[in-house]
């Protein structure tokens, strides 16, 4: 290798290398990019032409931001009956300084349009609300309703199981009696028998009134209580009526609770 060769893993070498860090240029060239559009949407703000009605507004409130001077004949005839600038109006000075601001009307809706639009969005937001409230009274509702149809469905049960209870009972205590016939039909559990007996006993029923089950555990308790002295609660058979009174709670399951 020649001497004027340089070698460029020396440290001449990489020197001369300029430093350039990535991305910075980059970088650079973007905001100058933005900065130039942005200078060009202003420009176009600039030379945009106004329109008519931009020129009307500006040429309003430059008129609104100077006072009425003598030129004008309404100020001058104001002047003439005594008034001067700054002065209330009226007899007094009592009245009105500043005139009257003026309100542009830009859509197209009649006189008192604003009042029937705020009144109809009145009326809706309470015909929403009144809906909400109505909404809300049905869901509680349906929630009593369920809970209420949940609770009679349990006592229901209850009730058919006390009374399944009360049969078996009433059918062994009578067996210990000699007791063969029950009273009625339904004071013991019913017995398997024949699709005809069945039918028949069907035809007959259909002419008696038939008593709810809750009917049916009343009567058989008070049987159970007045024949045997026995509370299918208590689980126990007592000695008499004053045994039974004495120790049985009562002739209810809630009273054995």
């Amino acid at each position: 290798m020649s001497d004027e060769e340089e070698d460029y893993m020396s440290d001449a070498f990489l020197t001369k290398i300029q430093d350039v860090k990535p991305g910075v240029s980059m970088v650079r060239r973007v905001k100058e990019a933005m900065k130039k559009e942005m200078q060009q949407k202003e420009t176009n703000v600039k030379n945009r032409q106004k329109t008519f009605k931009e020129q009307e507004k500006e040429s309003r409130e430059a008129a609104l931001q100077n006072s009425i001077s003598n030129e004008n004949k309404g100020f001058a005839l104001l002047q003439k009956m005594g008034y001067k600038a700054g002065q209330g109006l009226g007899k007094k000075g009592a009245g009105r300084v500043e005139p009257i601001p003026l309100n542009i009307k830009t859509d197209r809706g009649g006189i008192g349009m604003e009042e029937v639009k705020k009144r109809k969005a009145e009326e809706e937001l309470e015909n929403y609300r009144h809906k909400a409230r109505a909404k809300q009274q049905n869901e509680t509702q349906s929630l009593e309703d369920f809970r209420s149809r949940v609770r009679t469905e349990r006592e229901e049960r209850k009730i058919e199981g006390d009374l399944r209870r009360s049969q078996r009972a009433c059918e062994q205590l009578d067996s210990q009696k000699g007791i063969t016939v029950p009273r009625e039909d339904w004071y013991w559990p019913k017995a398997e028998t024949d699709d005809e007996e069945d039918d028949s006993k069907e035809e007959e029923e259909e002419e008696i009134v038939e008593l709810t089950s809750f009917d049916k555990l009343q009567i058989l308790t008070s049987y159970l209580r007045g024949v045997h002295f026995y509370c299918i609660w208590c689980g126990t058979t007592y000695n008499d009526e004053e045994d039974l009174c004495s120790n049985c709670p009562g002739d209810t399951a809630a009273d054995h609770d």
